[in-house]
């Protein structure tokens, strides 16, 4: 009897119920990571190790998809043809031997080695994870949108409170403070200006998030009905996005918002006045902009700087010297230096961290140009499929947030924050699953 209850646990059926669970538990707590983490860690300690609870169950699920990818040659026969699967394994291969290759010419720490592999991979395991525990069990395709939207609603009321609300030092009851996330941050060191960050790792953080669940509800709001409480939401999302005051984020947003709205017309010509309209919207900014140059709130808004600043040094011109110093960097060491020595994960190096402020740079100061070209061919095949597939409101949103995502990525390290890697490639990754179902013999029959 003891044997038949042991035999049922270890079914294949509660393998797969288990790993989806943990999907969805993760893809559901990682807007909330920042603020469990630091409250935790408050109250028990053991901050480093608390914020890796994701990489902990992780590796649970990556223990479980080779199991049935050990198990089902059918998968792993097109999975392991596919150009794209191949692209990635080539690129976390080109990671972990450049690191080895760095670690061993003291280039980085053991340290700054590890945090490296681990923010440059993480989300591409989790990609590949999602599309194959999918290709098993639809609870995670058919609750997509749940998943998506119910955490964010929670991370935009409590970024409404703080904006309405609460005091600016709220969260420094939690155990917010320089040692782990600070409690809010402010434009140019003016208390006038304060940025939240809801509950999020910081303001751009936060920022860069929104894109995903706003560029979702408005495809949802092109494509179906109950208009009225779905712009509401997209109004209160933009509320707390314009009060993290990231710049970067709004640009992306605006260009994920007008690629899902230029394609969910089927007119040319409407699309076509569309574009023509968009072009006058540019050209109306642009002039009151340069009008208006000279206001003090316009120039923190914009520049996040004034022109009576004690701050020499601005937002813009550090980020340029950044860039400018990046390239630099790329063009003497076409190889790369190895994972960890260029990004966040620097910091913990014993020499001068380097801090390009732009993911892509990033990339091609550890693995140099070779990395990069991967990596980029691996976002432009992504981008890709979900193209072929834009009919489909959902790839529709995916491909938009992908591009609106990439144009933060030119000026922060979008895809190194926890919430926002995780959620992006997770949910990624469910929806390509049914983009292979149509391949495998046994899938077939019920892909519509």
């Amino acid at each position: 009897m003891k044997d038949k209850m042991r035999l049922k646990f270890l079914s294949k059926q509660n393998f797969i119920y288990l790993a989806s669970c943990l999907i969805l538990l993760i893809i559901v707590l990682v807007p909330f990571h920042g603020f469990l983490t630091v409250w935790l860690s408050s109250i028990f300690g053991h901050y480093t190790l608390l914020r890796l609870w994701k990489e902990f169950l992780l590796v649970i699920i990556l223990l479980i998809g080779c199991y049935f990818l050990f198990l089902d040659k059918s998968i792993r026969k097109v999975l392991f043809k596919d150009r794209l699967v191949l692209l990635i394994i080539l690129f976390l291969a080109i990671q972990l031997i450049w690191g080895i290759f760095s670690y061993l010419n003291k280039d980085v720490s053991k340290k700054a080695l590890f945090y490296g592999l681990l923010i440059n991979s993480r989300y591409f395991i989790f990609f590949g994870l999602g599309l194959i525990i999918s290709l098993k069990n639809n609870k995670l395709k058919n609750n997509l949108i749940k998943i998506i939207l119910y955490p964010s609603l929670v991370v935009i009321l409590f970024g409404l409170m703080q904006i309405f609300v609460l005091p600016h030092n709220f969260l420094s009851h939690f155990g917010y403070s320089s040692k782990t996330i600070l409690p809010f941050e402010t434009i140019n060191s003016n208390s006038k200006y304060v940025r939240i960050i809801s509950t999020l790792r910081g303001a751009n953080p936060l920022g860069a998030y929104l894109i995903v669940p706003i560029s979702l509800l408005i495809s949802l709001f092109m494509t179906k009905n109950k208009k009225i409480r779905i712009g509401l939401l997209i109004l209160l999302g933009l509320i707390v996005l314009f009060f993290s005051f990231s710049r970067s984020a709004m640009l992306g947003l605006a260009v994920s918002a007008c690629i899902i709205i230029f394609y969910s017309f089927k007119s040319k010509a409407l699309r076509r006045n569309i574009f023509i309209l968009g072009l006058v919207l540019v050209l109306i900014l642009g002039v009151g902009t340069y009008l208006f140059r000279n206001n003090h709130h316009l120039q923190n808004f914009l520049y996040h700087t004034q022109s009576n600043s004690k701050i020499k040094t601005s937002s813009d011109q550090a980020h340029f010297n950044a860039l400018y110093s990046g390239l630099k960097e790329i063009a003497k060491e076409p190889l790369g230096r190895g994972p960890g020595t260029s990004g966040p994960a620097s910091i913990y190096n014993n020499h001068h961290a380097r801090i390009p402020e732009n993911y892509f740079i990033q990339i091609g100061e550890e693995t140099g140009i070779i990395g990069l070209l991967v990596y980029l061919a691996i976002t432009a095949m992504v981008a890709y499929r979900l193209y072929k597939n834009r009919s489909n409101y959902f790839s529709l949103f995916l491909l938009a947030s992908l591009i609106g995502i990439s144009v933060v990525n030119m000026f922060l390290f979008a895809w190194s924050d926890d919430t926002l890697s995780y959620l992006w490639w997770g949910i990624c990754g469910i929806q390509f699953a049914s983009f292979y179902k149509a391949k495998i013999p046994k899938y077939k029959q019920k892909v519509t």
